[in-house]
């Protein structure tokens, strides 16, 4: 992927906040469930920059998303090394999610809109 075309999918809160708890969800949906390093190496093949995304950032996004409901975990034997903690997204969780995309897209609307804006003044003053 392009540099310019990156995603970066690593805050949690702020302006662009509660991305990663949908990358989450999202992930978890497709796969029925996963662990942490597992998700971590999905968000990098979709095109998320994985030196961006904390690994400690991702396992708090996962236990606040069971906190709330969203996931649920289990530990599971690994055929190698120590066990690993599985999740999986909840009724719930399949809720929130379609929230969050819905947030998202309006997001994304209004930030269009701003960049059209700019585009626009830029063009104006050359």
């Amino acid at each position: 992927m392009d540099n310019k075309e990156e995603v970066h999918c690593y805050k949690s809160q702020g302006p662009g906040g509660r991305v990663l708890e949908a990358c989450l969800l999202c992930l978890l949906r497709e796969k029925g469930e996963d662990y942490g390093y597992g998700l971590l190496a999905k968000l990098s093949e979709i095109g998320f920059v994985e030196e961006h995304i904390n690994i400690g950032t991702l396992y708090r996004s996962l236990r606040k998303l069971e906190r709330q409901g969203l996931v649920e975990s289990h530990w599971m034997e690994s055929e190698r090394g120590p066990r690993r903690r599985v999740y999986n997204i909840t009724e719930r969780g399949e809720e929130e999610l379609e929230d969050l995309i819905d947030l998202l897209e309006n997001r994304k609307g209004n930030i269009d809109l701003v960049l059209k804006y700019y585009r626009k003044l830029s063009y104006m003053t050359l």
